[in-house]
């Protein structure tokens, strides 16, 4: 494969990356919104919450299949559109049921997104022999800054969701189809032609640390986006303006630790980085549960993203290194604990605040993450090569 093509395809990616972070943080960030509008008391909303990553989950594992017989550039360039649509249909409805099944379809999209997308970023960073996975989450975070933004102004200007949201998918979806036209794996041909995994030769006991570890930085990174705006609004006294900055500040920190983090990578392994990133994510944490005003949380949030932005890349990363040769297979099982950790996460956060306090509730999320110190062995040494190379990472006895 040409280089020319190759950067074609790791740009096109970029951009699937960008939308989706623009489509997630505009859903995330207008969760008191969408409350609001559907008339979803508090009780109520961690199960529609959880709904979400039930599906994705569900797709995630469908996506395996799907991808085996028609790799996964065809399911990424048709889930990506009805994402935006599902996305949109939940800013038109007005009835309960309505956003049940607009959030449904949303997450039964998105599972075959996440997965799709991640293996194609396995694939090239195994072409490229050098680590990029973090560049493409660092689109995503781009996104999800732009995304922040696009909900304070419709908040600021008290616009409907349906408002707020057609302008931002009238965009988006012909860029998503256009880009689309350019996606590759890092084989010898065509992202939709290639069919690499067939889910054989994967030992589970090797994949369980690094699926441990995606739920922890997981239930930390849902705890921004589910309850970030929540908590600064009930717990912090913000207002509904305020309360979309977190989530802004969480992304624009996560979008300059994954900016410079593939650098990270290549001067000191993956495993190191990782545990710094777990390290400082925990502080954030810590930061967020003590804080006494609005900007003390946002300051926490803040320090959270530089945290959590290095784990989720190298997860999936490790997981193409793992198993060179069914790195499409493993990045779908993986990814189904993306969201263990969104269903775990949100409505353990919920539940305990409702039955605790929502300060201490922050600290289950900060004790998790800091647990992804014991399994930073599991990401390899620094030697190890980063497009699926020789040398498989070291494992942890998990039990």
């Amino acid at each position: 494969m040409t280089d020319a093509r190759l950067r074609r395809g790791r740009g096109s990616l970029a951009v699937s990356f960008f939308v989706q972070g623009v489509t997630f943080a505009l859903l995330v960030t207008r969760i008191p919104a969408i409350q609001d509008q559907y008339g979803i008391s508090d009780g109520l909303l961690p199960v529609f919450l959880a709904a979400v990553p039930i599906l994705a989950g569900v797709a995630s594992v469908a996506t395996e299949k799907v991808v085996a017989r028609l790799g996964p550039a065809v399911v990424l360039r048709w889930a990506q559109p009805f994402v935006l649509l599902a996305l949109l249909a939940v800013g038109a409805g007005s009835e309960l049921w309505h956003a049940a099944v607009a959030l449904g379809l949303f997450g039964l999209a998105v599972g075959a997104l996440d997965a799709s997308m991640n293996m194609l970023g396995v694939s090239l960073q195994r072409a490229y022999g050098r680590s990029i996975m973090l560049g493409f989450h660092a689109s995503y975070s781009l996104g999800g800054i732009a995304g922040a933004s696009l909900a304070w102004v419709g908040a600021h200007w008290h616009l409907s969701l349906f408002v707020s949201y057609l302008p931002v998918v009238a965009v988006l979806l012909p860029a998503a189809f256009v880009g689309s036209r350019w996606y590759v794996a890092g084989g010898d041909g065509p992202a939709e032609e290639t069919g690499e995994s067939k889910g054989s030769g994967i030992a589970f006991r090797l994949l369980l640390p690094l699926c441990l570890v995606m739920t922890f930085a997981y239930i930390g990174d849902s705890t921004v986006s589910n309850w970030s705006a929540k908590y600064l609004q009930d717990v912090l006294g913000s207002s509904e303006e305020v309360a979309t900055v977190p989530y802004n500040a969480y992304m624009v920190t996560t979008l300059l630790g994954r900016a410079v983090g593939d650098l990270g990578v290549r001067r000191l392994g993956a495993a190191a980085v990782v545990r710094g990133g777990a390290v400082l994510a925990a502080l954030g944490f810590a930061v967020v549960s003590v804080a006494q005003g609005a900007w003390a949380g946002i300051a926490g949030f803040t320090v959270l993203g530089f945290g959590l932005s290095v784990i989720v890349p190298q997860t999936f990363a490790a997981a193409g290194r793992l198993f060179p040769g069914s790195s499409d297979a493993a990045v779908a099982r993986l990814n189904v604990f993306n969201y263990v950790g969104f269903l775990v996460g949100s409505p353990l956060v919920g539940a305990l605040g409702d039955a605790w306090s929502y300060r201490g509730a922050m600290l289950v999320p900060m004790v998790l993450v800091l647990v992804t110190v014991v399994y930073a062995t599991s990401f390899g040494s620094r030697e190890a090569r980063y497009g699926g190379g020789h040398e498989r990472p070291r494992t942890v006895d998990v039990g």
